[in-house]
């Protein structure tokens, strides 16, 4: 809830990222922005009248350069500790869009904060913004969530990681743009999931692994339930199938899944997932759950 509390948690997960680079693994780092691209927006709402609107996907620029700031200086910072001897770039990336993507035409991703209906009859009148009510606690602004195509930036990041850098790339699913009949690439009013943006970054640049770092130290089936099961390692076809019977919960661990098994059906290679506190752990097949085509 606060700039110190988030890197705070920077902090602590660059730890554990900087003993996989001791143990020479060459790293990309992604990262999600609900949090603060949702400050952002109330922030801009309360300023309203007075200060100009942020778009969103210069919302989305915003706190990838912020956060790209913050993950640069507390691993640079953990290296002076340790005597590594690397380097942090942050770039920031566009994510391109396919401009005909169906999910413009049914915006279905909430974003910012609660508006009466009154207030909702307004925006959509004077902002042309579309809004729906969110299970009986008020209107909520609505934005296309399309599936992302191409990492405009890869090149550049495999580069730069084949020149030894640490990279941070992708945060929030890269900025949504899309490309008209030149080419010609436009920012539009999107949202981006991270781990799909993830998996199409580790495809372009050829990763040899996919690791989903996140609040589970492995998958489970049945979450939360007396009848939990946790996962050691799924093929592709038994991740198909735990989507299919709703095990995985959409904006939680089903995305990730989903990232999981495009990344492998793509490259033929192997996803993992676990927590920040077991990745090394993890790594060494002691820990997390490992997903495989076979």
């Amino acid at each position: 809830m606060s700039v110190p509390d988030q890197y705070a948690a920077v902090v602590e997960t660059s730890r554990h990222i900087t003993n996989l680079l001791e143990r020479d693994y060459r790293i990309i780092i992604t990262h999600g922005n609900g949090p603060q691209v949702g400050f952002i927006l109330l922030r801009s709402e309360h300023s309203r009248g007075i200060l100009h609107p942020v778009p969103l996907d210069s919302i989305v620029a915003d706190t990838q350069g912020a956060l790209g700031y913050q993950i640069q200086q507390a691993l640079e910072n953990e290296f002076r500790r340790r005597g590594l001897k690397k380097s942090v770039a942050a770039v920031v990336t566009q994510t391109l869009v396919d401009r005909n993507d169906p999910a413009f035409l049914h915006p279905t991703k909430p974003i910012g904060e609660f508006y009466t209906r009154e207030q909702a009859e307004d925006r959509i009148k004077v902002e042309g913004w579309k809004m729906l009510e969110d299970a009986g606690r008020g209107w909520r602004r609505v934005v296309a969530s399309p599936a992302p195509v191409r990492i405009v930036e890869s090149e550049l990041i495999g580069q730069l990681v084949k020149s030894g850098y640490v990279v941070v790339a992708a945060g929030g699913g890269g900025i949504p743009v899309v490309a008209d009949e030149r080419g010609m690439l436009k920012g539009v009013a999107a949202v981006i999931d991270k781990d799909l943006a993830s998996a199409v970054l580790a495809r372009d640049v050829r990763a040899d692994l996919l690791v989903i770092s996140t609040g589970v130290e492995k998958v489970c089936l049945n979450f939360g339930q007396p009848n939990q099961r946790a996962l050691d390692r799924i093929t592709v076809a038994e991740a198909q199938r735990y989507m299919t019977e709703g095990h995985f919960r959409p904006g939680s661990m089903l995305p990730k899944i989903q990232a999981c098994v495009q990344f492998i059906e793509h490259s033929k290679r192997e996803a993992l997932i676990t927590n920040p506190e077991n990745l090394s752990a993890a790594l060494e097949g002691k820990t997390g759950t490992r997903l495989a085509g076979v």
